[in-house]
């Protein structure tokens, strides 16, 4: 089960639920919970069907389809996740709603660039070549459906609370978001690692 459980904690920490709800946070404001829940598990679907095809497809992908090395994807992973935590940690909650855009197609954009992103996508190639194609799909769908539910929830206590304690939520808005994003940097640099160590780089432990 070692194998599972370190494919679940990966794909956990890179969707961190804590993390979705700063970045989600104009959504939990402003969409009743039903809408928030219905487009929240519309998009999951199509990130789950995402990740299960990189999964499947591998680093095959990557070397046959686009000709480029696997290792590269997990180097500009990282930079990518790097620089979300860091303008996260100097900038704020203000940062993550700059880079996801307009939601105007909701469902396919909710988390971009962090639910459907380099990172998610190198974990779910990771996945893919650690478990079998079942148990691969298995972890990716229950990961999300365990971040759907969390959120949802998150969602509703943020409804119950935002009147009578409006200065706590900013502070919580504040506090989890800038730990959040060092957990984020800290899994950005060892994606960049692992990825230059593939190439050959020589970066000692």
């Amino acid at each position: 089960m070692e194998p599972y459980l370190r494919s679940f904690l990966l794909f956990f920490a890179l969707f961190n639920p804590f993390l979705m709800s700063i970045y989600l946070l104009d959504l939990i404001r402003g969409l009743p919970t039903p809408d928030f829940a219905r487009v929240l598990i519309r998009g999951s679907v199509i990130s789950t069907c995402v990740f299960v095809l990189f999964a499947w497809g591998g680093e095959a992908f990557f070397r046959d389809t686009l000709q480029v090395r696997f290792a590269s994807f997990q180097i500009f992973g990282g930079i990518v996740f790097l620089l979300i935590g860091l303008r996260y940690v100097f900038s704020g909650a203000g940062a993550i709603d700059s880079m996801r855009g307009t939601p105007d197609a909701i469902a396919g954009s909710i988390a971009m660039p962090i639910m459907i992103g380099p990172g998610t996508v190198s974990a779910s190639v990771v996945i893919g070549t650690r478990l079998p194609l079942p148990g691969a799909a298995a972890v990716i769908a229950g990961t999300l459906a365990i971040t759907v539910l969390i959120l949802v929830v998150m969602k509703i206590l943020h409804d119950r609370l935002k009147d009578r304690h409006a200065a706590l939520t900013d502070r919580y808005v504040d506090l989890v978001g800038r730990m959040s994003a060092l957990l984020i940097g800290t899994i950005a640099m060892d994606m960049i690692v692992t990825g230059a160590q593939s190439t050959g780089f020589a970066i000692e432990p």
